[in-house]
């Protein structure tokens, strides 16, 4: 028996302010009746509202996992732009007192043996409703029902989908790189081995970036190489039995030359330890400093080829090029924008309670993708039949 969720409060609990909070914590501002800003302190939270344009618009506080207990009441949400390690506590936390749950995380075990429990307490758990995760799934989930509404789902087919997302410098440097999230966490998503589909089979890549790949987006040339694990996202995607895929990648896009300027990290990845690799994160960080003059692009290019025995064809892709302004990074737009819109349906009651994710529908990812469009997320659709 499905559980109906919690009517929310309309309070909502952003917690962290780091690269990727932006111009959706503003859109919730607008939305909900209440929000409260958690952050190390209550002064770096007060100096992060006034940053934003927030000032007198939402709460500051000071946040450990106590105290926003301390102040959650059942209804209200709970966004976590924490480091992923950290949204299980704080699940725990929302379960236990009522209270809906958001994150533009991956789902990890931990936050997944939560939901029997969420579901039962009618608590939401929104996740993967950023960029990548979460426009990506968006794009993904509308490519497949254009293509099985025009091939057909008992077809016998093959086909092709790639997913490459990145975000890199508006204007090339000789990194060809800009942190828009932190070195450590770039240099362990390189150390951790990749599945995916190619030719036909499952591949394993024990090091991504040795299976990096030249790739063309809009007639521009760029690296891409597979990263975590695409093979469970066959069955999330909805993509039809019938069909075989000779193709099938989830990773990261990089600026043509990345390979080459980046040789001497991968020979310290190949042998460094986690102190080394900490350390060199820190190294990193203080060669290729980020100033307020730089401005972030973010490219997020999503395309399906399918071939049926009948000879028919259908091809599609979603393409979102964004570029950072003073204001914001493309980044924090994508990933904060998106967000908010999660915790919006949060608010409205139209998501149920236990697991969710951005997209778990093609009708769902319809309509995210036409309030992302009204929300100033640009992207385009390109169709070949």
């Amino acid at each position: 028996m499905t559980t109906d969720p919690v009517p929310a409060s309309g309070t909502v609990h952003w917690i962290g302010a780091g690269l990727s909070t932006g111009s959706g914590l503003a859109a919730l501002c607008d939305t909900a009746e209440r929000v409260r800003l958690w952050h190390r302190t209550e002064s770096r939270a007060a100096d992060a509202l006034d940053r934003l344009g927030l000032a007198g618009r939402a709460e500051p506080r000071a946040y450990t996992l106590s105290a926003l207990a301390a102040e959650l009441a059942p209804g209200d949400v709970v966004v976590s732009m924490l480091p992923a390690p950290e949204h299980a506590p704080l699940l725990a936390e929302c379960v236990r007192l009522g209270a809906h749950f958001a994150c533009s995380s991956y789902v990890s075990e931990a936050v997944l043996e939560q939901v029997p429990a969420a579901e039962k307490a009618g608590v939401v758990v929104l996740t993967e409703s950023g960029l990548d995760p979460g426009i990506d799934h968006l794009f993904a989930h509308a490519l497949v029902a254009r293509a099985r509404e025009a091939v057909g789902d008992a077809t016998p087919a093959s086909y092709t989908l790639t997913s490459y997302c990145g975000g890199v410098p508006a204007v090339p440097n000789d990194f060809t790189y800009r942190f828009s999230w932190a070195p450590a966490g770039v240099l362990n998503a390189l150390r951790s081995p990749a599945r995916y589909i190619d030719q036909g089979a499952e591949t394993v890549a024990e090091r991504p970036w040795e299976a990096t790949r030249r790739h063309v987006v809009d007639g521009e040339t760029f690296e891409v190489y597979p990263n975590r694990d695409s093979v469970p996202f066959v069955a999330q995607y909805g993509l039809p039995d019938a069909w075989t895929p000779r193709t099938f990648v989830r990773g990261t896009l990089r600026l043509e030359g990345w390979l080459r300027a980046w040789d001497a990290v991968f020979e310290e990845l190949k042998t460094g330890d986690d102190a080394r690799i900490t350390a060199l994160a820190g190294e990193l960080a203080a060669a290729h400093p980020t100033t307020d003059d730089d401005r972030d692009r973010v490219v997020l290019a999503v395309s399906l080829e399918v071939r049926a025995e009948t000879g028919a064809t259908w091809t599609g892709g979603y393409l979102l090029d964004l570029v950072g302004d003073a204001e914001e990074s493309a980044m924090a737009r994508c990933v904060s924008r998106t967000l908010a819109l999660g915790v919006r349906h949060v608010l409205d009651g139209s998501l149920p309670a236990g697991l969710n994710r951005a997209a778990e529908t093609a009708g769902r990812s319809e309509q995210w993708l036409r309030e992302l469009a009204r929300d100033g997320i640009e992207f385009t659709l390109r169709v070949d039949r």
